[in-house]
């Protein structure tokens, strides 16, 4: 599959850039695979549409506050975003201004160790990461609110971007559901454009991930399991195929894939040539994602992170 067949136009005023006052008051577009109905609600009618046997699979990970503004020794900005603690005060992380960065540099509690290309690094941090959210850039505006990028549910500190589609639950929502939770810590390379001209040209970077024994008995046994988030997808069916149920994954979910246990999917509008967009078109279809995507646009759905979401049955 080319690259070229995750481009879509998106008007840039459709870039959500906050969080609305309520988190299940965003919109939900439902589409079910099964009839090609589609329908139009909002997130807390998310219930109503689910089986009364589905298990719903949530990521637990909660966000770090890993962007670090600092000060280089001889004056002038510079940036650090922790992505992985490696082992201890070891960390992987992006810095930049790159060209103007050395190994052995000192950026207040960060001390650089080794450059390994296009911006990422091991690091030294001193202490714990005390940060900012970790926003993406394509949100220009500030969050008022910090907490507003974590989930309610979130417990296992460790990533360095939210799942974002579980941004749309609220305690009371979740109380009307039978959840399961499973822990994948994300990594900025879930967000990253694919540059290769094919997708079978691109590689993920391998990201930590958990599943409890307890958590797996009852997932693998379900009747049906909406997974929220494609994150939890990578998770369920690693595991589905064999992987323990604690390690690192790198699957890629590309068009073609043959799903072994995740039977719905919750998830945001996501960006062009991405991880993410092409695992919804393995999921849903690429022409039937095409036409969700130009119908999200026609009926002013909000995008990304802080978006509307999208149940596909």
């Amino acid at each position: 599959m080319k690259t070229s067949e995750l481009d879509y136009e998106l008007p840039a005023e459709l870039i959500a850039q906050r969080p609305l006052e309520r988190r299940d008051d965003s919109r939900l577009l439902v589409y079910d695979r099964a009839s090609g109905g589609i329908e139009h609600a909002r997130f807390r009618d998310l219930p109503a549409f689910l089986p009364d046997e589905s298990l719903v699979v949530v990521n637990d990970t909660r966000v770090i506050p890993a962007r670090l503004r600092l000060r280089k020794p001889g004056g002038g900005e510079a940036e650090v975003l922790l992505l992985e603690r490696l082992d201890g005060d070891i960390w992987e992380a992006l810095a930049r201004p790159t060209r103007r960065l050395r190994p052995g540099m000192q950026l207040g509690p960060v001390e650089l160790l080794e450059h390994h290309g296009e911006g990422r690094w091991t690091v030294r941090l001193e202490g714990e990461p005390v940060g900012e959210a970790p926003l993406p850039p394509y949100i220009t505006e500030p969050l008022a609110d910090e907490t507003r990028y974590q989930t309610v549910y979130a417990e296992e500190e460790g990533s360095a971007a939210a799942p974002t589609a579980g941004l749309h639950f609220t305690p009371e929502l979740l109380g009307e559901l039978d959840v399961e939770r499973v822990t994948l810590h994300v990594g900025l390379d879930t967000f990253r454009p694919i540059t290769a001209d094919s997708l079978e040209e691109h590689e993920l970077h391998s990201e930590r991930y958990e599943v409890g024994s307890a958590a797996w008995d009852r997932t693998s046994a379900a009747k049906h399991v909406t997974a929220v988030g494609t994150t939890t997808v990578r998770v369920l069916e690693s595991v589905a195929r064999g992987a323990p149920r604690a390690g690192r994954t790198s699957l890629f979910i590309t068009p073609g894939f043959e799903f072994a246990r995740v039977n719905a999917l919750v998830t945001n509008f996501h960006l062009p040539r991405s991880s993410l967009l092409a695992l919804v078109m393995a999921f849903a279809g690429i022409e039937e994602t095409r036409k969700l995507y130009r119908i999200a646009v026609e009926e002013r759905y909000r995008f990304y992170s802080f978006g509307d979401a999208t149940l596909i049955l």
